[in-house]
C-alpha cells in the first residue's frame, strides 16, 4: 500500500501532498502549526519572517497534515501564511578540544568574545547507545575536593549523582568548588534555565580563569525558548561524550535537571500531550532516564563521565515528582539543607539524608564502617538534641549519646570547608580516621 492510499484510508478528504515548502497556519503560545511540508519529528525548518532574520524551528509533533513546530529562538514578527522550508542536513552540534575554555549556547555558538570556534568536529545531540553489559564497572574513587563528600559520600568514577536543594542554599558555590578541585581531565558545565546574571557570576567568580581553562560551559538562560534549553542539556551531554570517547575522565555538572524537565513539560503541553503527575506529561519521565543514561563509564579501557545534576526541590519538598523520579534513576543523592545554611555551615550537606550507592564498591571495609559509625552518632545526637540543649540529659545514661556529644564538635568541624579550601581523598580519609582512631581495621 502506498503512502497516499494509506492516508486515504485514514482521512479520505485530506490526502498528504509533499511540497518543497509549506505555510504557517497557526501560532498558539510558542507552538507553530504548518501544513504542506514533508518532514519528520526532529527535523529542522526555517520560517520566513518579514524583513529577514528567519526563525529556525524543530518539528516536535503532528496531527494529520498539521505539523507542530517549536521555535529555537525568538518568534517576534511572524505572520499568518509565512513560508516554511525544511532544512537539509542533520542537527549536528560542534564538539572537540577547541571548545576547552569557551562559553557557548545550546546551538554551539560562542557567547564569549574569543572569536569563532575552529577545528571542531560534529557531534550528535541524541548521543550513542552503549550496551549496558559492555560498560566498565565503577571501581575507582573520584576525588571531588570536598571533604564531606570524599569522606562520607565517596563518589566513584563514572557515577551519576544528584544535588538536591532549594533556592539559596549554596548549590552553585558547591558546583564551582567541585569544578576547581575535582581530579578530572575535563570539566563540562551545563547551565540550563538559570538567570542570565548567574551565568556570568558563575563563570567569573565561582569558576574563575583557572577553572575555565580545562572546562567547557554551555549556557541556556531562563529567557531562552524551551527547545533551546532542552537542546542545551543534550548538547552538554554530547560534549562530555566526545571527551569520554577520547579516553578521558570527564566531570559533567548540569544545573539543573529540573529546568530540563520543565522545558520538556512546556513543549509537551504546547503540542497537546495530557498532563499526568502534578502537571508533568508522561514524556518528561521518559526523557529523564534517556538523558542520564548517556553518562557514566564507557566501555572497558575507555573514558568516563562522572555526572552531577542539581535538582531543585520547590519549597524544599523532596517528594516533588522530578526529585522523586531523579532519585530513582541516579546512583545517589546529596541533599543540601536550608537549616545548615542558616546556621552558617558550608557546604550545607545533610549527610544523614544523603547517600552514595557506589561507596561500598570503591572504599575498603574499615572506611565504610567509620562512615556508618559517624552517621549513627549524628542521627543519635539529632534525636536527643532538645534534651541536651535544655540540660535535661544526664551524662552516663546513654553510652552512644555520650560519645556523640563528645565527638559532635569535631564531626561538624570536619564537615565544614572554606570556599577556597580543597580537601583531597587522602586528607578526607585522615580526617575521618582521626575521629575514630583504631576502627579502620
Amino acid at each position: 500500500m502506498t503512502l497516499s492510499s494509506r492516508w486515504r484510508d485514514i482521512a479520505p478528504e485530506a490526502v498528504y501532498q509533499p511540497r518543497t515548502s509549506g505555510r504557517l497556519v497557526r501560532m498558539v503560545g510558542l507552538t507553530l502549526e504548518a501544513i504542506g511540508i514533508d518532514v519528520r519529528t526532529g527535523d529542522r525548518c526555517r520560517v520566513e519572517r518579514p524583513g529577514g532574520g528567519d526563525v529556525e524551528a524543530e518539528v516536535v509533533g503532528f496531527d494529520g497534515q498539521r505539523i507542530f513546530l517549536m521555535p529555537i529562538e525568538q518568534v517576534d514578527g511572524l505572520r499568518p501564511g509565512a513560508r516554511v522550508w525544511p532544512l537539509q542536513g542533520s542537527a549536528d552540534v560542534p564538539v572537540g578540544f577547541s571548545l576547552l575554555g569557551r562559553v557557548v549556547d545550546g546551538a554551539g555558538r560562542p557567547l564569549d568574545l574569543d572569536g569563532p570556534l575552529l577545528n571542531t568536529e560534529s557531534g550528535n545531540l541524541q548521543g550513542r547507545y552503549i550496551n549496558p553489559l559492555h560498560r566498565a564497572p565503577i571501581r575507582e574513587t573520584l576525588d571531588v575536593g570536598i571533604r564531606a563528600i570524599n569522606s562520607m559520600l565517596t563518589v566513584g568514577r563514572g557515577q551519576r549523582i544528584g544535588l538536591f536543594a532549594g533556592s539559596g542554599v549554596g548549590k552553585s558555590v558547591l558546583l564551582g568548588m567541585m569544578t576547581r578541585f575535582t581530579n578530572a581531565d575535563v570539566v563540562v558545565v551545563g547551565l540550563i534555565g538559570e538567570r542570565g546574571r548567574e551565568v556570568k557570576e558563575f563563570i567569573d567568580e565561582i569558576l574563575g580563569p583557572e577553572g575555565l581553562k580545562r572546562a567547557v560551559v554551555i549556557a541556556s538562560p531562563a529567557d531562552d525558548s524551551p527547545l533551546m534549553r532542552l537542546r542545551a542539556a543534550m548538547y552538554t551531554t554530547s560534549v562530555a561524550e566526545f571527551f569520554r570517547d577520547q579516553g578521558l575522565n570527564v566531570l559533567m555538572l548540569m544545573d539543573s535537571l529540573t529546568r530540563y524537565a520543565q522545558a520538556q513539560r512546556e513543549i509537551a503541553l504546547a503540542v497537546g500531550e495530557p498532563p499526568a503527575t502534578k502537571g508533568y506529561p508522561p514524556s518528561v519521565f521518559n526523557k529523564l532516564p534517556k538523558l542520564v543514561e548517556r553518562t557514566g563509564n564507557g566501555q572497558q579501557g575507555g573514558g568516563s563521565i562522572t555526572a552531577f545534576y542539581t535538582v531543585l526541590s520547590e519549597g524544599d519538598d523532596m517528594q516533588d515528582p522530578i526529585a522523586d523520579a531523579s532519585r530513582a534513576i541516579l546512583d545517589g543523592h546529596i541533599v543540601l539543607s536550608r537549616k545548615l545554611a542558616e546556621e552558617g555551615h558550608y557546604p550545607a550537606i545533610d549527610v544523614e539524608a544523603s547517600v552514595s550507592r557506589v561507596m561500598p564498591q570503591v572504599v575498603d571495609e574499615g572506611w565504610l564502617q567509620q562512615a556508618q559509625l559517624c552517621r549513627r552518632l549524628m542521627a543519635h545526637y539529632r534525636q536527643n538534641q532538645d534534651l541536651v540543649a535544655v540540660g535535661a540529659y544526664q551524662a552516663g545514661t546513654d553510652q552512644v549519646l555520650d560519645v556523640a556529644i563528645d565527638r559532635m564538635p569535631q564531626i561538624k568541624a570536619m564537615l565544614r570547608q572554606g570556599l577556597t579550601e580543597g580537601a583531597d581523598i587522602a586528607n578526607s580519609r585522615k580526617a575521618l580516621n582521626d575521629l575514630f582512631p583504631g576502627t579502620d581495621k
